[in-house]
């Protein structure tokens, strides 16, 4: 959750960490508890921050509503991997242990 500032008109400016879904609506100051207006009085670092924090906001953002899985990945409805069907090239032993008698065996997966 990030950080907004509100601006109280008899306690002066404050901050409050609230879910980006309130960020337009005011909060009650600490203080006094009369409603405040957001205000804007620093500017957002987001060009300071570095590519991984970024990359994981971003994240964060995408699976707040709607988590990736396997249909938005693009698997098509025969795809091996998401029906459940074992590979007749695969070889499955009584524990579980694969074998592959292809001429590829480092192909496990994608």
């Amino acid at each position: 959750m990030p950080v907004y500032e509100y601006a109280c008109q008899e306690c002066g400016p404050f901050a409050a960490l609230r879910p980006m879904a309130e960020y337009a609506d005011p909060h009650a100051c600490p203080e006094c508890g009369t409603d405040a207006p957001r205000v804007m009085l620093t500017a957002p670092m987001l060009a300071n921050m570095d590519s991984s924090r970024r990359t994981a906001f971003a994240t964060n953002e995408r699976s707040a509503n709607a988590p990736k899985s396997s249909k938005s990945l693009g698997h098509g409805a025969n795809c091996g991997c998401c029906t459940g069907k074992k590979s007749r090239m695969t070889l499955y032993g009584k524990d579980g242990s694969k074998s592959f008698p292809s001429s590829r065996p480092w192909m496990i997966s994608h």
